[in-house]
């Protein structure tokens, strides 16, 4: 046999063994392959069956035998993460992000705010039905709702329409000074300055929180009435606690601001946007110049504030006097404290309300004379 075929021979043999060591090395990657294809398979359905039966778990109940049902207070303006976050402080869900997910999932609405005895027992189906209905666990015989931005008196006079009370008996009460000290014993809230400067008109004015009250007496006593509220606005006040601690100003303060957002808003999307127009002009030293804080000087209300109401003699004329009013001038909600804790950052100044119901927020006065003449010679 000649050289060169032996050559050729042995380059033939050298092409099947590395085709055949080719193929060998595809088999263990083909099957290297196909086992990580069926690891990664099996662990997503591991994950999956996992993530299913921890939902599944976290709708059901928590303590199916527990026969003990706990007081829960839903606040007005309350959104599902809220509610869901109560319930499992609460200790009757499990998990409150889950909760908040399978309110969105089911497409639930409608929560009533209020107090609610409710049981761990229940699954988180049976709750938001309780919650959507108002059904509690034993009836109420006497409940009431106090709408947002009422003055005191007002507040006073529904409570005198749903007891046995007399108005007068009851402003005599919220007023007495022995139950006003030890209220700022009781709560941290309410601070003794209060009681001592003469230039606030009520010292509980913007503490009683605007809500749904339920009592299982048909005439509760009054301080059970006046401490329900009063624990709704130290409630608000706790959850938002990092915020308050932080601000530059006094609980007192911030619920005086609050008040004011609540006379100036149309809806809760301008809440923010106005809260940050106060803090605009208390930055710069500008006085407030706020409509509601005249309504609340005068002691009436105004259907429209006119030039000659801006010169009444008052603490609480923000027109006439710097900084925020001496305190609260209505009783402020949820939605209205919120905002006076993180207000909308902008560089707004004014804004004007049209009579149909238009909000002109503008930067310079120069703008916001340019609006009134727009809208206010038009009406």
């Amino acid at each position: 046999m000649s050289d060169k075929k032996k050559h050729h021979e042995k380059d033939d043999t050298e092409l099947i063994n590395k085709l055949t060591e080719k193929q060998k090395e595809a088999s263990v990657v083909r099957k290297i392959v196909l086992v990580c294809f069926f690891v990664v398979v099996l662990s997503v359905i591991g994950v999956g069956a996992g993530t299913y039966f921890y939902v599944m778990s976290a709708i059901g109940p928590v303590d199916e035998d527990e026969e003990e049902h706990i007081e829960v207070t839903i606040p007005i303006g309350s959104t599902s993460a809220g509610i869901g976050d109560i319930l499992e402080e609460e200790g009757l869900i499990s998990n409150g992000t889950i909760f908040r997910y399978y309110v969105r999932y089911k497409n639930e609405s409608g929560f009533q705010a209020g107090d609610y005895q409710l049981s761990p027992s229940m699954d988180m189906d049976e709750i938001i039905l309780a919650l959507k209905d108002g059904r509690v666990h034993e009836d109420y015989a006497l409940s009431f709702t106090i709408p947002e931005g009422l003055w005191l008196e007002q507040i006073i006079e529904e409570i005198a329409k749903n007891t046995d009370y007399e108005y007068e008996e009851l402003m005599d009460f919220v007023n007495d000074e022995d139950y006003l000290t030890s209220l700022v014993d009781e709560y941290s809230i309410l601070d003794e300055e209060i009681l001592e400067n003469d230039n606030i008109r009520y010292p509980l004015e913007g503490y009683l929180f605007p809500a749904r009250y339920d009592f299982t007496e048909e005439n509760p006593e009054i301080e059970e009435i006046i401490d329900s509220m009063l624990s709704r606005t130290s409630s608000i006040l706790a959850s938002a606690e990092e915020q308050v601690s932080s601000s530059n100003y006094t609980i007192h303060e911030l619920l005086a601001i609050a008040s004011i957002i609540e006379g100036e808003s149309l809806n809760d999307e301008e809440r923010r946007i106005i809260s940050g127009v106060i803090y605009n002009r208390l930055s710069t030293n500008m006085r407030l110049q706020m409509d509601p804080t005249i309504a609340y000087a005068k002691g009436e209300h105004l259907s429209r504030t006119m030039q000659d109401d801006l010169t009444v003699e008052s603490p609480y004329n923000t027109y006439q006097n710097p900084g925020i009013p001496p305190g609260p001038i209505n009783n402020p909600g949820q939605e209205s404290i919120v905002a006076a804790l993180d207000p909308e950052s902008h560089d707004y100044l004014y804004f004007y309300h049209s009579q149909d119901g238009q909000s002109f927020f503008t930067e310079t006065y120069a703008e916001h004379q340019e609006v009134l003449r727009e809208h206010r010679d038009t009406e």
